[in-house]
Protein backbone atom coordinates (compact mmCIF):
# COMPACT_ATOMS: atom_id res chain seq x y z
CA UNK A 1 0.00 0.00 0.00
CA UNK A 2 0.99 3.51 -0.92
CA UNK A 3 2.20 6.32 1.82
CA UNK A 4 0.30 8.40 0.53
CA UNK A 5 -2.75 6.07 1.03
CA UNK A 6 -2.99 7.03 5.32
CA UNK A 7 -6.21 6.01 6.81
CA UNK A 8 -8.43 8.70 8.03
CA UNK A 9 -8.20 7.84 11.57
CA UNK A 10 -10.33 4.72 11.50
CA UNK A 11 -12.30 3.87 14.13
CA UNK A 12 -11.76 0.41 15.77
CA UNK A 13 -14.01 -1.62 16.57
CA UNK A 14 -15.56 -3.85 19.27
CA UNK A 15 -19.67 -3.80 19.09
CA UNK A 16 -19.65 -5.89 22.01
CA UNK A 17 -18.78 -3.98 25.31
CA UNK A 18 -16.77 -6.80 26.77
CA UNK A 19 -14.36 -7.22 23.77
CA UNK A 20 -11.80 -6.32 25.10
CA UNK A 21 -11.45 -9.01 27.76
CA UNK A 22 -13.14 -11.52 25.06
CA UNK A 23 -9.86 -10.95 23.33
CA UNK A 24 -7.16 -11.11 26.40
CA UNK A 25 -9.29 -14.16 27.73
CA UNK A 26 -9.11 -16.12 24.80
CA UNK A 27 -5.57 -15.77 24.03
CA UNK A 28 -5.56 -18.37 27.07
CA UNK A 29 -6.92 -20.60 24.58
CA UNK A 30 -5.75 -23.77 22.06
CA UNK A 31 -5.06 -22.24 18.86
CA UNK A 32 -6.07 -25.03 15.83
CA UNK A 33 -4.35 -25.33 12.57
CA UNK A 34 -1.99 -28.22 11.25
CA UNK A 35 0.30 -26.04 9.35
CA UNK A 36 2.49 -23.76 11.76
CA UNK A 37 4.94 -20.96 11.75
CA UNK A 38 6.40 -19.79 14.37
CA UNK A 39 5.90 -19.33 18.30
CA UNK A 40 3.00 -16.65 19.94
CA UNK A 41 4.15 -15.52 23.16
CA UNK A 42 5.17 -16.57 26.14
CA UNK A 43 1.67 -16.31 27.29
CA UNK A 44 0.64 -18.71 24.97
CA UNK A 45 3.64 -20.92 25.37
CA UNK A 46 3.44 -23.56 22.76
CA UNK A 47 0.43 -21.97 20.64
CA UNK A 48 1.39 -21.11 16.90
CA UNK A 49 -0.12 -18.78 13.69
CA UNK A 50 -0.91 -21.48 10.54
CA UNK A 51 1.23 -20.89 7.80
CA UNK A 52 1.03 -21.34 4.34
CA UNK A 53 3.60 -23.31 2.14
CA UNK A 54 4.34 -20.88 -1.14
CA UNK A 55 5.49 -22.32 -4.21
CA UNK A 56 9.37 -22.46 -3.86
CA UNK A 57 8.02 -24.61 -0.57
CA UNK A 58 8.85 -21.52 2.06
CA UNK A 59 6.46 -21.28 4.62
CA UNK A 60 4.97 -18.08 5.18
CA UNK A 61 2.46 -17.30 8.09
CA UNK A 62 -0.99 -16.77 7.01
CA UNK A 63 -1.29 -13.31 9.80
CA UNK A 64 1.13 -10.75 9.95
CA UNK A 65 1.41 -7.40 11.06
CA UNK A 66 1.35 -4.21 8.63
CA UNK A 67 3.41 -0.86 8.98
CA UNK A 68 2.37 1.59 6.62
CA UNK A 69 1.86 5.08 8.22
CA UNK A 70 3.90 4.18 11.12
CA UNK A 71 6.94 5.73 11.86
CA UNK A 72 9.33 6.54 14.29
CA UNK A 73 9.12 5.90 17.28
CA UNK A 74 5.94 4.54 17.07
CA UNK A 75 6.72 2.07 14.52
CA UNK A 76 10.16 1.09 16.97
CA UNK A 77 7.34 0.63 19.97
CA UNK A 78 4.75 -1.03 17.33
CA UNK A 79 7.34 -3.76 15.54
CA UNK A 80 8.02 -4.35 19.26
CA UNK A 81 5.17 -5.08 20.87
CA UNK A 82 3.82 -6.91 17.57
CA UNK A 83 6.82 -9.70 17.73
CA UNK A 84 6.03 -9.45 21.72
CA UNK A 85 2.28 -10.74 21.07
CA UNK A 86 3.07 -13.34 18.89
CA UNK A 87 3.50 -11.85 14.67
CA UNK A 88 6.51 -13.15 13.35
CA UNK A 89 5.17 -11.87 9.83
CA UNK A 90 6.39 -7.80 9.48
CA UNK A 91 5.60 -5.96 6.48
CA UNK A 92 7.11 -2.62 5.38
CA UNK A 93 7.92 -0.83 2.39
CA UNK A 94 10.81 1.52 0.95
CA UNK A 95 7.83 3.98 0.16
CA UNK A 96 6.67 3.60 3.51
CA UNK A 97 9.71 5.60 4.80
CA UNK A 98 9.66 3.30 8.05
CA UNK A 99 12.74 1.17 7.08
CA UNK A 100 14.95 2.13 9.40
CA UNK A 101 12.56 2.13 12.74
CA UNK A 102 10.91 -1.44 11.29
CA UNK A 103 14.51 -2.53 11.50
CA UNK A 104 15.24 -1.33 15.25
CA UNK A 105 12.09 -2.23 16.17
CA UNK A 106 12.49 -5.95 15.42
CA UNK A 107 16.05 -5.40 17.08
CA UNK A 108 13.94 -4.38 20.61
CA UNK A 109 11.68 -7.54 20.28
CA UNK A 110 15.13 -9.39 21.29
CA UNK A 111 14.13 -12.27 18.77
CA UNK A 112 16.13 -14.74 17.07
CA UNK A 113 16.17 -13.40 13.50
CA UNK A 114 15.85 -16.88 11.93
CA UNK A 115 11.96 -16.51 13.80
CA UNK A 116 10.92 -13.87 11.88
CA UNK A 117 9.30 -13.32 8.15
CA UNK A 118 10.49 -9.57 6.73
CA UNK A 119 8.85 -8.17 3.73
CA UNK A 120 9.85 -5.26 1.65
CA UNK A 121 9.09 -3.61 -1.12
CA UNK A 122 10.71 -2.38 -4.77
CA UNK A 123 9.88 1.49 -5.39
CA UNK A 124 8.41 2.38 -8.79
CA UNK A 125 11.34 5.04 -8.85
CA UNK A 126 13.84 2.55 -8.42
CA UNK A 127 12.31 -0.14 -10.97
CA UNK A 128 15.52 -1.53 -13.57
CA UNK A 129 18.41 -3.79 -13.21
CA UNK A 130 20.99 -2.04 -11.70
CA UNK A 131 18.62 0.39 -9.78
CA UNK A 132 17.05 -2.73 -8.08
CA UNK A 133 20.42 -4.52 -6.41
CA UNK A 134 21.05 -0.77 -5.30
CA UNK A 135 17.48 -0.02 -3.65
CA UNK A 136 17.45 -3.42 -2.14
CA UNK A 137 21.15 -3.53 -0.77
CA UNK A 138 19.82 -0.01 1.01
CA UNK A 139 16.74 -1.37 2.10
CA UNK A 140 19.26 -3.80 3.80
CA UNK A 141 21.40 -1.39 4.83
CA UNK A 142 17.83 0.64 6.55
CA UNK A 143 16.23 -2.62 8.56
CA UNK A 144 19.91 -3.53 9.67
CA UNK A 145 19.51 -7.04 8.08
CA UNK A 146 21.53 -9.43 6.26
CA UNK A 147 18.89 -10.51 4.30
CA UNK A 148 15.02 -10.83 3.69
CA UNK A 149 12.83 -13.35 3.81
CA UNK A 150 10.42 -11.71 0.78
CA UNK A 151 11.01 -8.65 -1.50
CA UNK A 152 8.54 -7.52 -3.63
CA UNK A 153 7.86 -5.25 -6.66
CA UNK A 154 5.37 -2.44 -5.06
CA UNK A 155 3.72 -1.73 -8.38
CA UNK A 156 4.12 -2.99 -11.89
CA UNK A 157 5.40 0.62 -13.21
CA UNK A 158 8.36 0.61 -15.30
CA UNK A 159 11.27 -1.65 -16.10
CA UNK A 160 9.52 -4.78 -14.56
CA UNK A 161 11.56 -6.99 -16.63
CA UNK A 162 14.77 -5.50 -15.20
CA UNK A 163 13.63 -5.37 -11.96
CA UNK A 164 12.74 -8.79 -11.49
CA UNK A 165 15.85 -9.96 -13.79
CA UNK A 166 17.90 -8.94 -10.72
CA UNK A 167 15.87 -9.86 -8.21
CA UNK A 168 15.86 -13.25 -9.76
CA UNK A 169 19.75 -13.08 -9.27
CA UNK A 170 19.42 -11.80 -5.50
CA UNK A 171 17.10 -14.82 -4.47
CA UNK A 172 19.51 -17.19 -7.06
CA UNK A 173 22.53 -16.03 -4.30
CA UNK A 174 20.83 -16.36 -1.17
CA UNK A 175 20.32 -12.88 -0.67
CA UNK A 176 16.61 -12.82 -0.65
CA UNK A 177 14.69 -16.05 0.38
CA UNK A 178 11.39 -15.48 -1.85
CA UNK A 179 10.56 -12.90 -4.25
CA UNK A 180 7.20 -11.72 -5.10
CA UNK A 181 4.83 -8.95 -6.55
CA UNK A 182 1.90 -6.21 -5.22
CA UNK A 183 -0.61 -4.61 -6.81
CA UNK A 184 -0.53 -6.40 -10.20
CA UNK A 185 -3.65 -7.58 -12.49
CA UNK A 186 -3.76 -11.14 -13.92
CA UNK A 187 -2.72 -9.86 -17.13
CA UNK A 188 0.63 -7.93 -15.49
CA UNK A 189 1.33 -10.89 -13.92
CA UNK A 190 0.73 -13.40 -17.02
CA UNK A 191 2.96 -11.04 -18.99
CA UNK A 192 5.65 -11.05 -16.22
CA UNK A 193 5.60 -15.27 -15.72
CA UNK A 194 6.14 -15.34 -19.56
CA UNK A 195 9.61 -14.04 -19.34
CA UNK A 196 10.21 -15.17 -15.53
CA UNK A 197 12.86 -17.85 -14.89
CA UNK A 198 11.47 -17.92 -11.36
CA UNK A 199 7.73 -17.14 -10.61
CA UNK A 200 6.53 -15.03 -7.80
CA UNK A 201 5.64 -16.37 -4.12
CA UNK A 202 3.05 -14.08 -4.01
CA UNK A 203 0.85 -11.09 -5.30
CA UNK A 204 -0.02 -8.71 -2.12
CA UNK A 205 -2.59 -6.80 -3.58
CA UNK A 206 -6.08 -5.24 -1.96
CA UNK A 207 -8.86 -7.03 -0.80
CA UNK A 208 -11.08 -7.25 1.52
CA UNK A 209 -14.76 -7.83 2.51
CA UNK A 210 -16.44 -4.75 -0.44
CA UNK A 211 -13.28 -5.57 -2.86
CA UNK A 212 -13.00 -9.41 -2.93
CA UNK A 213 -11.48 -9.74 -6.03
CA UNK A 214 -12.92 -13.03 -7.46
CA UNK A 215 -10.92 -13.15 -11.04
CA UNK A 216 -7.38 -12.50 -9.01
CA UNK A 217 -8.70 -14.78 -6.60
CA UNK A 218 -9.03 -17.98 -9.22
CA UNK A 219 -6.45 -16.56 -11.09
CA UNK A 220 -3.77 -16.83 -8.50
CA UNK A 221 -5.27 -20.59 -7.09
CA UNK A 222 -4.64 -21.61 -10.47
CA UNK A 223 -1.38 -20.53 -10.86
CA UNK A 224 0.14 -21.48 -7.60
CA UNK A 225 0.94 -17.61 -6.26
CA UNK A 226 -0.28 -16.96 -3.17
CA UNK A 227 -2.98 -14.06 -2.78
CA UNK A 228 -1.75 -11.54 0.53
CA UNK A 229 -4.03 -8.38 1.45
CA UNK A 230 -2.80 -5.55 2.15
CA UNK A 231 -6.17 -3.73 3.21
CA UNK A 232 -7.67 -6.45 5.47
CA UNK A 233 -9.93 -3.76 6.83
CA UNK A 234 -10.33 -1.54 4.00
CA UNK A 235 -8.42 1.03 6.21
CA UNK A 236 -11.88 1.71 7.68
CA UNK A 237 -13.21 2.90 4.98
CA UNK A 238 -16.78 2.52 3.64
CA UNK A 239 -17.87 2.35 7.40
CA UNK A 240 -16.53 -1.49 7.85
CA UNK A 241 -16.41 -1.17 11.99
CA UNK A 242 -19.92 -0.39 12.01
CA UNK A 243 -21.46 -2.51 9.41
CA UNK A 244 -23.96 -4.42 10.48
CA UNK A 245 -24.05 -7.73 8.86
CA UNK A 246 -20.58 -8.17 9.54
CA UNK A 247 -21.55 -6.92 13.48
CA UNK A 248 -24.05 -9.34 13.35
CA UNK A 249 -21.87 -12.62 12.15
CA UNK A 250 -19.17 -11.28 15.30
CA UNK A 251 -22.23 -11.17 17.57
CA UNK A 252 -23.21 -15.01 17.10
CA UNK A 253 -19.52 -16.51 17.17
CA UNK A 254 -18.63 -13.51 20.15
CA UNK A 255 -16.21 -11.86 18.40
CA UNK A 256 -15.48 -8.31 17.15
CA UNK A 257 -16.04 -7.01 13.29
CA UNK A 258 -12.17 -7.33 12.48
CA UNK A 259 -11.53 -10.74 14.01
CA UNK A 260 -14.48 -11.29 11.67
CA UNK A 261 -13.07 -10.19 8.51
CA UNK A 262 -9.51 -11.90 9.44
CA UNK A 263 -11.25 -15.19 10.08
CA UNK A 264 -13.12 -14.45 6.75
CA UNK A 265 -9.33 -13.75 5.08
CA UNK A 266 -7.57 -16.87 6.88
CA UNK A 267 -10.90 -19.20 5.72
CA UNK A 268 -10.17 -18.37 2.01
CA UNK A 269 -6.47 -18.98 1.94
CA UNK A 270 -5.31 -15.56 1.74
CA UNK A 271 -2.70 -13.55 4.08
CA UNK A 272 -3.16 -10.75 5.45
CA UNK A 273 -1.52 -8.12 7.52
CA UNK A 274 -3.72 -5.84 9.41
CA UNK A 275 -1.83 -2.71 11.08
CA UNK A 276 -2.15 -1.09 14.68
CA UNK A 277 -0.75 1.20 16.90
CA UNK A 278 -2.52 -0.28 19.74
CA UNK A 279 -1.36 -3.48 21.29
CA UNK A 280 -5.05 -4.73 22.85
CA UNK A 281 -5.58 -4.33 19.23
CA UNK A 282 -2.81 -6.49 17.79
CA UNK A 283 -3.74 -9.20 20.47
CA UNK A 284 -7.16 -8.91 19.53
CA UNK A 285 -6.22 -9.41 16.03
CA UNK A 286 -4.37 -12.58 16.67
CA UNK A 287 -7.52 -14.46 18.50
CA UNK A 288 -9.07 -15.59 14.94
CA UNK A 289 -8.15 -19.48 15.38
CA UNK A 290 -10.20 -20.50 17.98
CA UNK A 291 -13.84 -20.19 16.00
CA UNK A 292 -15.34 -20.86 12.26
CA UNK A 293 -17.14 -19.19 9.93
CA UNK A 294 -19.80 -21.53 8.54
CA UNK A 295 -21.19 -21.58 5.39
CA UNK A 296 -24.04 -19.18 5.99
CA UNK A 297 -21.66 -16.86 7.18
CA UNK A 298 -19.57 -17.17 3.98
CA UNK A 299 -22.45 -16.67 1.70
CA UNK A 300 -23.66 -13.85 3.74
CA UNK A 301 -20.05 -11.82 3.70
CA UNK A 302 -20.12 -12.76 -0.03
CA UNK A 303 -22.85 -10.83 -0.20
CA UNK A 304 -20.93 -7.72 0.94
CA UNK A 305 -18.94 -7.51 -2.33
CA UNK A 306 -18.99 -3.90 -4.32
CA UNK A 307 -16.66 -5.14 -6.99
CA UNK A 308 -14.63 -2.47 -6.88
CA UNK A 309 -11.39 -0.43 -5.28
CA UNK A 310 -11.96 1.65 -2.00
CA UNK A 311 -8.97 3.58 -2.72
CA UNK A 312 -9.24 4.84 -5.91
CA UNK A 313 -6.47 6.91 -5.60
CA UNK A 314 -4.26 4.35 -5.81
CA UNK A 315 -5.01 3.92 -9.23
Amino acid sequence: MDKKNQSNGMERRFFLRTGALVAASALLLPLSGTKVFGALSSTLGEKSIPAVKLNNSMQMPMLGFGTNTLNGDIAERCVADAISVGYRLIDTAHIYGNEEAVGVGIKKSGINREELFVTSKLWVDYAGYESTKKAYQTTLNKLGLEYLDLYIIHRPRGDVKGSWKAMEELYEAGKIRAIGVSNFDPDQLAELIKYAKIKPVINQIETHVFFQEHNSYKDLKRISVQMEAWSPFAAGRNAIFSNPTLAAIGKKHNKSIAQVCLRWHFQRGVVAIPRSSQKEHMIENLVIFDFELDNSDMQTLATLDLNKTQFPEWG
